[in-house]
């Protein structure tokens, strides 16, 4: 099975993937790392460079292309939210095999686990406390969404109830 994982920073893509992979016996691929692997740059100075979030991804689909090229099934990938859009859909809507599931998670729980990163992917202290965590919880809803074979399946978290359409 191809599996890919999307979702914000700190929704637990990474974390979420390397234990799937781990269960399953497969391959995980953090998509940011493989990207600052494959460029031997930190992704901050690649979007300095390509101004755009559009240029960004048209100049590192060639990561995803690479991964899927040498990697035939038994992977799980760690994707962005951008994942979702243009050139990397484009790439994942040609493979009618790849499984995409989209984590969410409510604010309040991210920001209990979010980190902070420097321009050189260095951990940074958290900017985050109690006078100002405000700053940071829009309101959210808790849940997944598995989309496959052209359904989307969605789960929310807090009623315990899922909908496919």
């Amino acid at each position: 099975m191809k599996i890919m994982l999307f979702g914000v920073a700190c929704v637990g893509t990474s974390t979420v993937g390397e234990l799937l992979a781990d269960q399953l016996g497969y391959k995980f691929f953090d998509f940011g790392h493989e990207v600052e692997a494959h460029f031997n740059s930190h992704i901050t100075f690649l979007r300095e460079k390509w101004w755009t979030g559009h240029d960004y991804r048209k100049n590192t689909r060639v990561v995803l292309q690479k991964i899927l090229a040498e990697n035939a099934d038994d992977f799980v990938i760690a994707m962005p939210p951008s994942g979702l859009k243009d050139f990397y859909w484009r790439i994942i809507q040609k493979d009618e095999s790849l499984v995409t599931i989209v984590l969410r998670d409510r604010a309040v729980n991210i920001l209990k686990r979010i980190t902070f990163y420097d321009d050189y992917s260095q951990l940074m202290e958290s900017p985050v406390n109690e006078e100002n965590e405000h700053r940071f919880l829009p309101r959210e809803k808790a849940g997944a969404m598995l989309v496959r074979f052209g359904k989307r399946c969605s789960l929310d978290l807090e009623k315990e109830d899922s909908m496919c359409f």
